[in-house]
């Protein structure tokens, strides 16, 4: 038989076995322990035969669970916000309860999803919901989803936990992430000259994702931050607090002053001043309202670009978790295999997107509208001006295990999210969060190692990953920013000092998975031109050689580029030993 016959054949076999198994899931007559839930394994390798690329066969498309309430199962309920990350979740479950044939119910679960888009009263849930689990062990669990970068803020509610004798504790699990819908507009003229957003007024809620998104491009681009809403700075990015995303957008939509006091170097002058927002830190549909309403403002940065920043992170209860290792188990399999087929046919998004139009209970957004924006699309605003629009992603298994560093030489991309967003929100609001819980604390990888180890050595559907070509320059930069990493004189080695700086750099850049990495290096006069020249190329190779060691996944070949420049673009005069130190320097640009 020739090599292509029997490909034909296997790929025939294949399709018969999950044909198969995507019948007994129908039935719920599968699924009874997590060991017996092939659905994960749902691609193969196809032979070296085929030309050497590796291509993958995707499991066909399963029956769409049904809408009759499945009534049986361990009962949880699970807050969401609206929010397009959870479309693998609402596949999942069928419906805003569990459904006959969905892969919730065929795991044993009977869950509740609930819209609660205001996160003190999730906090505030979670606290009462530990209550209730040490007065009846039998009462649901409760767990709720929240940006990923928002977690840090989020856990001060650590401490009424601990009163009530638990904890926060994260599903190891992540059924998607934002990649585009959370965003930064502004001015069109922001994008070429972030300098000149000093001195304006962002509209956000405030300690939540979006803003860190306008703090991260701000610190990307050393713009200064005024961290106390109820001043103005003329020499800082300002921002104007709002109850949530949608009031951040009608701020700008209806353009209505507020009064602030002048601050100068940091002293109250007494004068008052009325301000306006100028930009918003949003989300889908507050970035739709903006572009339909009002117009006038352009995607300056987004999830898009910082495409780690916003994985949906469900957090429950310590108490629930331990008491409820089988569920944990279930619920996180439940939403692999509904994220295999959100990700590969267009049926099951659908599906999912009528689903959540339901969960969310907008009348006027039907399933339509959140699939459209669910895959994000480019329109043009009031004024007649194209601006990307939506965009969210789903993951699978695979996409799991590369999140938290499972991978083959894998990094734990969400520690280095926790961590940077942690200390940035720390630092700006020492009084609001002067700390946050260690993500050791409230993060367990054992349940998704299990699931790792059972389906080690079989194919399952593989991660999404980001290709670099090493020739393709950065066309449009969102940020540039100097680094003051430490060398050695003279040398291209760095100093003891440097690994702080050099750690910190790592975690933002992981952060800001999708976008190039430009590395700029700069020398001050002192010595031979020549010698600057090599010296500078030197100390840019040095900083991408640290970063590809450190993680191949996170800085595959053809991310991170180097550019020596010598002492020929000096930022201070080189007559002053301050002068000259400010010349040596690292500087950073990310862009597409």
């Amino acid at each position: 038989m020739t090599t292509r016959g029997k490909i034909v054949i296997g790929l025939l076999l294949v399709a018969a076995l999950y044909f198969g198994i995507n019948k007994l899931v129908s039935s719920g007559a599968v699924f009874k322990k997590a060991e017996t839930q092939s659905v994960l394994l749902n691609s193969i390798e196809l032979p070296a035969a085929t030309g050497g690329s590796r291509a993958t066969i995707v499991v066909p498309l399963a029956p769409l669970p049904g809408t009759a309430p499945a009534d049986k199962g361990t009962k949880m309920v699970w807050e969401v916000m609206a929010w397009n990350s959870q479309m693998a979740g609402m596949l999942a479950n069928g419906g805003p309860r569990s459904t006959m044939g969905s892969s919730m119910a065929a795991n044993g679960i009977d869950l509740q999803i609930v819209r609660q888009d205001d996160v003190s009263k999730m906090q505030a849930d979670l606290v009462k919901n530990a209550l209730d689990l040490q007065n009846n062990p039998e009462t649901p669990g409760l767990i709720v989803s929240i940006m990923g970068d928002g977690l840090p803020a989020f856990s001060a509610v650590q401490t009424q936990l601990q009163k009530a004798g638990t904890s926060l504790q994260i599903i190891p699990y992540s059924v998607g992430k934002s990649f585009g819908e959370d965003k930064l507009m502004g001015p069109k003229e922001w994008l070429d000259n972030p300098k000149t957003a000093l001195g304006k007024t962002i509209a956000c809620y405030l300690r939540d994702g979006d803003q860190n998104i306008a703090l991260k491009w701000c610190a990307d681009n050393g713009l200064k931050v005024n961290p106390d809403e109820t001043t103005y700075d003329p020499e800082a990015v300002n921002f104007m607090a709002a109850s949530d995303f949608l009031v951040a957008a009608e701020k700008y939509i209806l353009d209505k002053p507020e009064a602030r006091t002048k601050v100068v170097n940091g002293k109250n002058t007494g004068v008052s001043v009325d301000v306006v927002a100028d930009g918003v830190a949003t989300w889908t549909p507050g970035d739709v309202n903006i572009a339909k309403q009002k117009g006038g403002l352009v995607n300056i940065v987004s999830t898009k670009d910082y495409s780690n920043q916003m994985p949906n992170i469900m957090v429950t209860t310590k108490r629930w978790y331990d008491a409820h290792p089988k569920e944990v188990i279930g619920l996180m399999t439940a939403f692999a295999v509904a994220g295999d087929q959100v990700k590969a046919h267009p049926e099951a998004l659908a599906r999912a997107a009528d689903i959540s139009a339901t969960v969310y209970g907008d009348q006027d957004k039907p399933g339509a509208y959140w699939l459209k924006y669910y895959k994000g699309v480019s329109e043009a605003d009031r004024n007649g001006e194209v601006v990307e629009l939506g965009g969210s992603k789903a993951f699978n298994f695979s996409d799991n295990l590369s999140l938290f560093g499972l991978d083959e030489g894998g990094t734990n991309i969400y520690a280095a999210v926790y961590k940077t967003f942690g200390d940035v929100q720390s630092k700006l609001y020492p009084k609001e969060l002067p700390s946050y819980v260690p993500l050791a604390e409230m993060l367990d990888l054992k349940p998704l190692q299990q699931l790792q180890q059972q389906y080690k050595g079989k194919a399952v559907a593989p991660a999404e990953t980001q290709q670099f070509a090493a020739d393709d320059e950065i066309r449009q930069s969102v940020s540039k920013r100097a680094w003051n990493i430490a060398f050695n004189s003279g040398q291209s080695t760095f100093t003891p000092a440097a690994e702080r700086d050099l750690n910190q750099l790592f975690n933002d850049l992981v952060v800001a998975g999708r976008l190039k990495v430009a590395v700029h290096g700069h020398t001050d006069n002192t010595g031979d031109p020549q010698r600057n020249q090599q010296l500078s190329e030197d100390r840019a190779m040095a900083v991408e050689q640290w970063l590809e060691a450190k993680s191949r996944s996170a800085f595959p070949k053809g991310r991170v580029q180097v550019y020596a420049h010598g002492a020929t673009e000096p930022v201070a005069s080189n007559t002053t030993p301050d002068g000259k130190a400010k010349n040596r320097r690292v500087e950073i640009v990310l862009g597409n």
